[in-house]
């Protein structure tokens, strides 16, 4: 990622921050629409899950600008969700919710360069989680 790509998902999530929970509850509406069959991942009521989700955006948004610093506990957070069954192939539906989300969100600050800042972003930490959890073959597919 570049600093400005870094720069453009700080600044767009700021945005987001304060609806976070309407936010998170939009992802979740998506996630489940999108992938009916993770539902059953996830616990009935999503008000504590819905926390966490914008809680650790939230760090790594913020520590983008230090990756080193926050890839242990995505680390840590990949692989706790292999005990949650979450598999490889989640991960680009979760990142396509959370695109949409951030679209729904953003509305027109939503221009192609933060899309492309939020791909990025998705795409290194998302490869780097499957990396650690399933090994560097899964991570490459």
């Amino acid at each position: 990622m570049t600093p400005s790509q870094i720069a453009l998902v700080q600044e767009s999530f700021a945005k987001v921050a304060p609806i976070s929970d309407h936010a998170a509850t939009i992802f979740y509406g998506r996630l489940f629409e999108i992938a009916p069959q993770v539902r059953a991942m996830f616990p009935d009521d999503l008000t504590e899950q819905r926390k966490k989700l914008m809680a650790t955006l939230a760090v790594v948004v913020n520590g983008l600008s230090n990756l080193p610093a926050i890839l242990p506990a995505a680390s840590a957070l990949a692989k706790r969700h292999v005990n949650y069954n979450a598999k490889p192939e989640h991960y680009p539906v979760v990142g396509a919710a959370l695109l949409w989300t951030l679209e729904k969100g953003l509305g027109e600050a939503w221009t192609p360069e933060v899309a492309d800042a939020w791909t990025a972003a998705y795409g290194t930490l998302s490869s780097f989680m499957i990396a650690e959890a399933y090994g560097n073959a899964q991570a490459a597919e």
